[in-house]
């Protein structure tokens, strides 16, 4: 069966994968390839952050600003009208522009000469990568059926955390021999390659092939008709609060992480992000995966085993991010943050899970868009920005306390240290870099605690989440 002829077929619903084993496999790690790329040009901004708030002399605010709001505004409004298309129209070919569009906006970043250029190119970067993730789980349901639909999701997700590992390890290091505009231009160019090759090689499975044959078949449904669906599903609501939530620590700190080791452990930008964020990525990305096999593994005697699992996990998390963000011990800290990440993100898999499962296969991928147009509004829109405003509250708390209160401020307080030094001379230069330092480290441990009331929120889903599945796991 060849593109066309997989477009034009009718809904049929036969319960059974689409395709070979071997190229199902090809496919998810394709779409797994993608949405690493994703995340790459997404969290890039993040590993550079210190080098562009020293050049641009930003506030923790305005970075994240620039990190979250500026890139999810634009990602969560186009969500939605790409979503409808990608109802109707070749889920193949939405994907391969979008990869192409997000990874040009990427590489524009790298030759950006202000605050404002930068913030207009990540605007670009989020409308491109907007694209991807409705159409790639819509694929995903067609070319899989409802048992391995765990595992496949699981393993599709893994490109967060994978992104998130060769971002923090190429860009890091390429920053350190160059500066943070090469690794833009570096990291988003390889995007367009992958972009064209995925429009010719993937093939677009018919719509419902892979629910079950009792599935009801039904014509598309309009945004107003998907909500009216989704109002009843209680757990597709509760699902999607506490997904923006734990979206919204996990932006925050992703975003300010490698800024964190290096103001507080005092490491440059390469060692923060190999060795610091590096280990966390594949942790995360371990955690992930593993959540989704046992996930699988389980769900035929606990059904519920997609919620609770991953509720409790991001309780268990937070006092290990606790201490890994509190201890003057490099080694220690990374250990601790090593099993807090492994538990955070287990939860990913999960919420595309529940989402996908109470939704019918007419409105999949709108139910997505609407998903993740609040998780990320929330999640990556204000996560990093509250992250900033804490920080600088907390930085400027400090610098009160200190002994030149009278003296410093937070704005005199940015740019290199060097030119602090030169500026203010060691001991108020000392002081500023001192207050930076503590007061994104508290700004970190106030947000984590979030997850105690994220993780209690997917526990809970458990009451609801059988009555509202259409396709069960088990």
């Amino acid at each position: 069966m060849n593109a066309s002829q997989a477009a034009a077929a009718p809904v049929t619903n036969t319960g059974e994968a689409f395709g070979t084993s071997g190229y199902r496999n090809y496919v998810i790690i394709s779409l797994m390839l993608l949405y690493t790329l994703n995340f790459i040009d997404r969290i890039l901004i993040g590993v550079v952050a210190q080098p562009i708030i020293e050049e641009f002399k930003l506030q923790d605010w305005q970075f994240g600003l620039l990190s979250g709001f500026g890139f999810a505004l634009m990602y969560t409004i186009m969500g939605i009208p790409i979503a409808r298309l990608a109802e109707r129209m070749n889920r193949v070919r939405i994907i391969a522009v979008s990869v192409i569009l997000w990874s040009l906006m990427t590489a524009l970043c790298g030759v950006a000469g202000s605050f404002i250029a930068l913030l207009v190119f990540r605007v670009g970067v989020g409308i491109g990568e907007a694209g991807l993730t409705p159409a790639a789980n819509s694929i995903i349901s067609d070319y899989f059926p409802p048992r391995s639909r765990a595992r496949a999701i699981a393993i599709y997700t893994m490109g967060i955390t994978l992104g998130g590992v060769l971002a923090n390890g190429f860009g890091g290091p390429i920053t350190e021999m160059f500066s943070w505009r090469e690794a833009f231009l570096a990291l988003g160019i390889p995007g367009v390659f992958f972009g064209l090759l995925f429009l010719f090689t993937v093939k677009e499975p018919p719509r419902g092939y892979a629910d079950p044959p009792t599935t009801t078949k039904v014509e598309k449904a309009s945004l107003k008709e998907t909500m009216a669906e989704l109002s009843s599903k209680k757990t597709f609501w509760f699902n999607m609060i506490a997904a923006a939530f734990v979206a919204f620590v996990g932006y925050a700190v992703s975003n300010f992480q490698v800024a964190f080791f290096q103001r507080a452990h005092d490491m440059s930008i390469a060692d923060a992000a190999t060795q610091i964020a590096v280990p966390l990525g594949l942790a995360a990305s371990f955690g992930a995966f593993a959540t989704g096999y046992l996930t699988e593994k389980l769900s035929g005697k606990y059904p519920n085993a997609v919620a609770w699992l991953p509720g409790w996990m991001l309780i268990a998390c937070v006092p290990f991010y606790w201490i890994g963000f509190t201890t003057d011990n490099l080694g220690f800290a990374l250990a601790v943050l090593l099993i807090g990440a492994t538990l955070h993100y287990g939860y990913l898999g999960a919420q595309y899970t529940i989402c996908q499962g109470v939704a019918s296969p007419r409105s999949r991928a709108t139910a997505v868009a609407v998903f993740l147009f609040v998780v990320n509004l929330i999640g990556y829109g204000l996560g990093p920005l509250a992250m900033g405003i804490l920080s600088d509250i907390l930085m400027s708390a400090d610098l009160a306390s200190s002994q030149f209160a009278a003296e410093l401020t937070s704005d005199i307080c940015k740019g290199r240290a060097e030119d602090l030094i030169a500026s203010l001379g060691d001991a108020k230069a000392q002081a500023c870099l001192t207050a930076s330092a503590e007061g994104l480290r508290w700004a970190m441990v106030y947000i984590v605690s979030i997850f105690i009331l994220t993780g209690a929120l997917y526990v809970w889903i458990c009451r609801g989440l059988q009555e509202d599945l259409v396709a069960k796991m088990n």
